[in-house]
């Protein structure tokens, strides 16, 4: 049985606590039926300059041509801030970028798009801002330029350059995407500061220059959440795509809610990564038996207070690579949101 050939492995391990409560045994995969957080609060991070940065950029929205709203494709219906639509992308042209295309499955590409369209985003372009050989990136330039000889400017008729302002949820690719827009246009470095994690743009910064001719500046804006997610599963698709900061929702959560999604969706890759004989739904256990099978261990404190310390398996490394993996694209290219998409296409 594959949980004594566990129990074994375990007994043959040092000082090692007593994990028999956390292993169960499964002579068939049970998978959820819903994903659920202990605590829902966790998933509601919205912190003061979010509030004050979508403020600023209202306040910008007389002298500007058009808006790039930038998302991640591998959750192109969710989580994208409502307000975007009814308080910005509503007063002026509109052009929807799904960034990280790279990551995301390409069976779902021209779906995701005629959903959006439904929606009533009417132009929708898939990028790898990483990338400024991507035909998203030149094709992003072409729709400004036909945006700003169609519509009128009204207050800026006069005016010789154009501005663009640039908007999303964190850690989509806004400042990346403007700064391949810089490398490639202008053959000059980056303007804008770039990080792996939600939040490095605090600000409405200066505009940046991408085009000569016609002259053509962007507005980096920070990422604005909306301010209550709707619900647990749009909340932890935000989470694994980083748009949430990683300390404040954990890895044990994003980890479990991955193993979720991967297992409803029979897409048991994570089986050779982890070095698991066989898939399972309990986070406890995966984390467990691949910490063991990889061998990594941490010191801990001996609960019955005897001093010391004992040896037990390092889940929470686990849990981060685990995380990482699926952010690096190890399990393949994924569209988190093949749920609603596969929904709107058997009813469209």
């Amino acid at each position: 049985m594959f949980v004594r050939t566990v129990t074994q492995e375990l007994s043959s391990i040092p000082t090692m606590v007593n994990l028999s409560s956390v292993l169960k045994c499964q002579t068939s995969l049970r998978i959820r039926s819903s994903f659920k957080l202990p605590d829902k609060s966790i998933l509601n991070w919205f912190p003061g300059h979010m509030f004050t940065g979508f403020r600023d950029m209202q306040k910008k929205l007389r002298n500007i041509d058009c808006i790039i709203e930038v998302h991640d494709a591998r959750i192109p219906l969710s989580g994208r801030n409502p307000k975007f639509a009814e308080q910005i992308c509503s007063v002026r042209p509109h052009i929807l970028v799904l960034n990280k295309m790279d990551l995301a499955n390409p069976k779902y590409y021209n779906v995701a798009v005629e959903a959006l369209k439904s929606q009533g985003t009417s132009k929708v372009i898939h990028t790898n801002s990483k990338d400024p050989h991507s035909i998203g990136v030149k094709q992003l330039l072409h729709e400004m330029k036909k945006v700003f000889s169609s519509s009128d400017r009204f207050n800026r008729s006069e005016e010789k350059e154009f501005t663009v302002m640039i908007i999303g949820v964190p850690n989509v690719g806004k400042s990346s995407l403007i700064n391949t827009l810089r490398n490639k246009y202008m053959k000059k470095p980056n303007a804008v500061h770039v990080g792996a994690v939600a939040g490095v743009t605090k600000a409405v910064g200066e505009r940046v220059k991408i085009l000569e001719s016609p002259p053509i500046y962007i507005y980096d804006t920070p990422g604005i959440l909306q301010p209550s997610i709707p619900n647990v599963e749009t909340g932890m698709k935000l989470s694994l795509c980083s748009i949430f900061k990683d300390t404040d929702i954990g890895f044990h959560f994003m980890a479990d809610y991955l193993l979720y999604w991967l297992n409803r969706n029979n897409n048991f890759c994570y089986l050779n990564f982890l070095n698991l004989k066989e898939p399972s739904d309990d986070i406890d256990e995966v984390l467990i038996l691949s910490a063991i099978a990889n061998n990594k261990f941490k010191k801990t404190k001996q609960i019955s207070g005897q001093g010391g310390s004992q040896v037990a398996p390092d889940t929470e490394t686990m849990a981060f690579s685990f995380v990482n993996a699926f952010r690096r694209g190890v399990f393949g290219e994924i569209t988190l949101d093949t749920d609603i998409l596969d929904q709107f296409e058997r009813f469209s």
